[in-house]
């Protein structure tokens, strides 16, 4: 059975750091293409920053520069690095994987970026 389980989001000062993290169970993260998505309420959930089983990684145009998707093998985790947050940043941040044609999310982990 596939898990995803994110942990590391809170409130952050504009400009500030945040470091979110997926702990995966029931698939392998260094042979699965992942990603991290994004949902504020009233909005569609969007694409913040995906990684494919070779490495290659993508990320929303919002966020270029800003954030890194990396995966910890040894850990079976996927990580987010998040830094010049902005408040518009703000919103429940979600892990993603299509494992077998289907797909699975985490539970969320709330990100606030506010003075």
């Amino acid at each position: 059975q596939v898990q995803l389980v994110e942990s590391g989001g809170g409130l952050v000062q504009p400009g500030g750091s945040l470091r979110l993290s997926c702990a995966a169970s029931g698939i392998i993260v260094s042979s699965s293409a992942m990603g991290w998505y994004r949902q504020v309420p009233g909005k569609q959930r969007e694409l913040v920053a995906g990684i494919t089983t070779t490495g290659i990684t993508n990320y929303a145009d919002s966020v270029k520069g800003r954030f890194t998707i990396s995966r910890d093998n040894a850990k079976n985790t996927l990580s987010l690095q998040m830094n010049s947050l902005k408040p518009e940043d703000t919103a429940v941040y979600y892990c993603h994987v299509i494992f077998r044609a289907r797909h699975y999310w985490g539970q969320g982990t709330q990100v606030t970026v506010s003075s």
